[in-house]
């Protein structure tokens, strides 16, 4: 029975270090929109809680489940002065997203790229045929319009 005991223990701590060890990650700080807006308030200066608060409809409770994962994830550092902690953002953490968005920054500019290449070669393969034949675009300009004349009668 003890060792049942002791087993359940040792289980339950693991799976706890588990659940603290995924909320320690960037992404996952960054995923809500809440402690988005925590971090984009405490970047431009240093805040006590209260203040941060104040600017949510949340309940302060909520403000610091918050404000742990973001200290967790070592987005932000809580100092004690005198009876006020305050917040201050430590955003070099971020680097870790900006290198993972960076591959596919590169990813779509290439396909983007293979577009305009793709574009570029279409339009090239029209112009010789408008450059050879003008009056035939004229005339389909002009079929064109009598076309939209009738439509809007």
């Amino acid at each position: 029975m003890r060792n049942r005991i002791v087993t359940y223990i040792f289980v339950t701590d693991w799976l706890h270090n588990c659940i603290e060890q995924m909320r320690r990650d960037v992404f996952q700080a960054i995923a809500d929109p809440t402690r988005r807006q925590i971090i984009g308030i405490i970047a431009r200066k240093p805040m006590n809680l209260n203040t941060i608060a104040e600017n949510f409809d949340v309940s302060r409770p909520a403000i610091s489940k918050h404000i742990k994962i973001l200290t967790e994830c070592g987005l932000i550092i809580v100092k004690q002065e005198g009876r006020e902690r305050y917040c201050e953002a430590q955003l070099d953490k971020l680097t870790e997203v900006s290198v993972w968005l960076e591959q596919y920054k590169k990813f779509w500019n290439q396909k983007l790229d293979a577009l305009e290449m793709y574009l570029n070669a279409l339009q090239m393969e029209e112009q010789p045929e408008a450059i050879a034949h003008p009056k035939a675009k004229d005339k389909t300009k002009s079929k064109l319009k009598k076309n939209d004349k009738r439509k809007s009668k």
